[in-house]
């Protein structure tokens, strides 16, 4: 029997999981597994409810990015009225998003990553947290602190509370923007430009630090996929092949990064097209989901690849991987450098840090875009219905990826089918590559050492994965890594409490 190698359950990210790590009789690694272990029950229960309670429903999924499946469900549910809401209900909604995509990547990097930049992954474990942070890079964690409150309060300030806001409703919102509170955001704005601002500067200056480390965390060909803005939406957007297949060597039109609506568009890894312009309503003609024994993670798939073959990553290194601007001044800029890292698409998932804070960025520039549109404190936000269709999708761009909500109705409007597709989802396929890639680049004999060890968390932790939908745990996750030998016994092992 294989050695086997335990990290149960894995370290700072937002749920439960564990990876396993094989090795062969040499000490080799053979293969490698990422476990989501909590059961999801969403999409079971949501049966036979109202349909007009989803958005606020599934907004429960998550404690950390309610907001994402809040602005998914009510798309969906626009669909099944066949209504069009109201321009400023769209504005309104786009920055909530933006805030939503704002707080969590300040969440995910300056609390959950953070520690393995400024500390290094061989850094002391009992330093290598957000209290070590707080203790010896203090300005660091009032920055990261201050993102993500300037997120959270933009959140409590359009939908009365900074989680699970029931504000996005089907046909629109619950309620219009006021002067006050347009100008409160206005006025929080220069300081999140400063502090990002001051973050990319420092995280630029360590990149060269962690040369390995970018070149075997999740570092490999595959594609890419996201919302972009459609054609009308794109000035000066050029023409191509939009609205389906374009297959290997096709070329699309100039598009812009895009959150909350949009057209699906996936790049191969030398950046070349392969779908552009598609209606996102049309999914399953090009995803399907395979399931695997080894965990309750559904793993989405190109279905014109095949599977395994059909690999693709979401998330911000997706969507600046996809994009040919960011569409704000400052964001633009960045977005330049950052592709400039490598010729083509980046590959290297241990970049997804740095995609973010050009997201944040992008994000505090565009709800100041927003905020001076004409029309935005129209007091009209919200088209009513009654259900005009028996099946409705929403699709958005969550902080970690895509994020697709299906539902079909019955003629009383009671929900019949659910279908979510959660970013970490269609990252399943690459998050269980990098950890094999990480590990058997760094996990060698039968003698642990714990950087190592945290080296293959830190690659899940570049994806950011969501998983507490369904279960969540109070205080400090405890640590229990075994090395285990041929006859299950115990050559070595790792505690913490």
């Amino acid at each position: 029997m294989p050695k086997q190698i335990v990290i149960d359950p894995v370290t700072r990210i937002e749920g439960h999981s564990k990876i396993t790590i094989h090795l062969d009789d040499t000490g080799e690694v053979q293969d490698a597994h990422f476990h989501v272990t909590q059961f999801r029950g969403f999409e079971k229960f949501c049966e036979g409810r109202p349909f007009a309670e989803m958005p606020s429903i599934t907004a429960r999924i998550c404690g950390i990015c309610p907001v994402s499946h809040l602005m998914a469900s009510a798309k969906a549910c626009d669909a099944l009225l066949a209504v069009q809401i109201p321009p400023t209900a769209a504005k309104l909604r786009r920055i909530m998003n933006l805030a939503q995509l704002i707080q969590s990547h300040a969440l995910s990097f300056f609390h959950l990553s953070s520690p393995d930049l400024l500390f290094g992954m061989d850094g002391d474990p009992a330093k290598r947290n957000i209290l070590g942070i707080i203790e010896s890079h203090p300005q660091l964690a009032k920055d990261g602190i201050a993102l993500r409150k300037f997120g959270q309060e933009i959140i409590a300030m359009l939908g009365g509370k900074r989680i699970h806001p029931a504000w996005a409703v089907p046909g629109g919102v619950s309620e219009p923007l006021s002067e006050e509170k347009r100008e409160r955001i206005l006025t929080m704005l220069p300081e999140s430009v400063t502090l990002i601002e001051r973050t990319l500067s420092w995280y630029k200056g360590i990149l060269e630090t962690f040369r390995e480390e970018i070149r075997v965390f999740g570092n490999f060909p595959s594609m890419f996929m996201g919302l972009v803005t459609p054609e009308s939406e794109t000035p000066g957007a050029t023409s191509g092949k939009p609205g389906g297949y374009v297959g290997q060597g096709g070329n699309g039109r100039a598009a812009a990064l895009e959150h909350y609506d949009g057209v699906l568009r996936l790049v191969d890894a030398s950046g070349q097209i392969v779908l552009d312009g598609v209606d996102p309503a049309t999914y399953q003609q090009y995803l399907a989901e395979a399931v695997e024994p080894f965990s309750y993670l559904k793993s989405p798939y190109f279905k014109p690849a095949g599977y395994p073959e059909g690999i693709y990553r979401v998330g911000p290194l997706a969507r600046l991987n996809i994009i040919d601007r960011c569409g704000t001044p400052k964001a633009d800029a960045e977005w330049t450098e950052f592709r400039a890292l490598r010729r083509g698409v980046i590959l290297s998932s241990f970049h997804q840090h740095y995609a973010r804070l050009v997201e944040i960025l992008y994000g505090i520039e565009r709800i100041e875009q927003i905020l001076s549109e004409p029309g935005i404190r129209d007091k009209h936000v919200r088209a009513f219905a009654e259900p005009n269709r028996s099946e409705g999708i929403g699709v958005a761009e969550a902080p970690r990826g895509t994020l697709i909500h299906h539902y079909t109705i019955d003629e009383n409007g009671l929900i019949r089918s659910v279908n979510l597709i959660i970013a970490t989802g269609h990252n399943n396929l690459a998050m269980n590559r990098s950890v094999k890639q990480v590990a058997q680049h760094y996990v060698k004999g039968s003698h642990l050492q714990e950087g190592m060890l945290n080296r293959v968390e830190a690659v899940i932790r570049c994806f950011d994965p969501c998983l507490s939908c369904s279960t969540h745990a109070i205080g400090r996750m405890p640590l229990h890594i075994q090395l285990l030998g041929p006859e299950s016994e115990v050559l070595d092992e790792i505690k913490r409490n």
